[in-house]
């Protein structure tokens, strides 16, 4: 008898490290999200449209209450499983996971990170729950890898109420979103703050990026903040320089870091389900050996992978991973998964190029997290510096 194929792309089982019962609860989150999230994704990312529908289906799962249990179901998983279940987000759809990131990583965490008690205790309930969500305005048009020194948005004081003058780029969910933290630089001392816009202040206009190749779902916006008054409430008070901004970004940095696994993940399943499926030759093209050799490359690629963001999520949970590490699992992961989900789209052939086979999405959405939270090249930069000391920095 042959032995049955080893169809898991976890080839060293790296989920054994998470217990028990977080396993049996990332499988109801994956029959969940094939059921509930996936007949959405494929039509929402065609039309480049959001499908509101879906923040009522994860707010059923309850996404954004996992990373704050204080403010869920109280209950403490282990460090890894936020990893994991960042890997059943993409396996669906990476842009609906960004949208998620966006809301709980990068949205929530800047005000559980830098906002006051008050002001958590404040925004999270309703946020936790979904029915406010939020975006993080921080990429300018004429700024990205510089804007931690080059920031041209401005913040004024008067009084008890901050004047915000700028613009902002490439904004998830900044056409809907609820509760937007944008950053600006104080003028009377030139560091950086954050500060919470509500929906509906005057000044404050989104509009959508329109012709995206990439998460096409995301409703990325173009902001601009004209004369925009925000109370002195709303600004996070325990954010005092961009090194306190810097602190959440290598938080998330670590997470796209999952998100790129994720994403090399679904490519590889797909490939490997077609490549047993698919007849050439009077026979399965998995049996030719150049398709065994792109799948194998494909599955040691994500291996290393694993490696790497596992021990780093432990890292962070001792205390020991930095801004370092998340950089260098950031600029790994995503290299190591565009070469994964360009074998994918190799071995569909002329069939990985139309939507119906699904590869061609995740080929397309790779591209754009490869680029964002920080390019290949400006996370070299940063684990260079940490390895000689020297800063080669422009």
């Amino acid at each position: 008898m042959p032995k049955p194929a080893n169809t898991n792309p976890d080839f060293f089982g790296y989920a054994e490290l998470l217990s028990e019962s977080e396993r049996a609860e990332l499988a109801e989150i994956r029959d969940y999200l094939e059921r509930e999230i996936k007949p959405l994704a494929n039509d929402a990312w065609e039309k480049s449209e959001f499908p509101f529908e879906v923040v009522e289906k994860f707010a059923k799962l309850r996404l954004a209450g996992y990373q704050y249990p204080e403010y869920g179901d109280g209950k403490q998983r282990s460090p890894l499983f936020s990893g994991f279940l960042s890997i059943e987000l993409n396996r669906i759809d990476p842009s609906l996971s960004v949208f998620s990131g966006v809301h709980t990583g990068l949205a929530m965490g800047s005000i559980h990170g830098g906002g006051s008690q008050e002001q958590i205790d404040r925004w999270f309930p309703d946020m936790v729950e979904m029915n406010k969500i939020g975006a993080f305005a921080l990429t300018e048009p004429e700024g990205g890898s510089d804007v931690a020194g080059g920031m041209r948005t401005t913040a004024r004081r008067e009084g008890d109420t901050w004047v915000l003058n700028g613009a902002k780029r490439w904004i998830g969910n900044g056409t809907f979103a609820d509760l937007v933290v944008v950053w600006a630089r104080d003028v009377a001392d030139d560091q950086v703050k954050g500060f919470v816009v509500e929906k509906g202040t005057p000044g404050f206009t989104a509009t959508k990026i329109e012709g995206k190749i990439a998460l096409r779902t995301v409703q990325n916006a173009d902001i601009v903040l004209d004369d925009v008054r925000v109370p002195e409430a709303n600004r996070l008070q325990r954010i005092n320089t961009f090194r306190d901004t810097a602190k959440v970004l290598a938080k998330t940095r670590g997470g796209v870091a999952w998100q790129a696994l994720g994403v090399a993940i679904r490519a590889y399943e797909l490939a490997r389900e077609y490549a047993v499926n698919r007849v050439q030759f009077g026979k399965p093209i998995g049996s030719f050996q150049m398709i065994q050799d792109l799948l194998v490359k494909m599955l040691g690629n994500i291996t290393a992978m694993f490696g790497m963001v596992v021990r780093l999520n432990e890292l962070v949970a001792q205390g020991r991973g930095g801004a370092d590490q998340a950089a260098l699992a950031k600029a790994f992961t995503t290299t190591r998964m565009r070469e994964v989900v360009a074998m994918a789209r190799e071995l569909f052939g002329g069939n990985g190029i139309v939507l119906d086979y699904e590869v061609a999405k995740f080929f397309s959405d790779a591209e754009a997290v490869y680029s964002f939270e920080g390019s290949r090249e400006m996370n070299t930069l940063i684990v260079g510096k940490s390895v000689t000391g020297l800063s080669a920095f422009a």
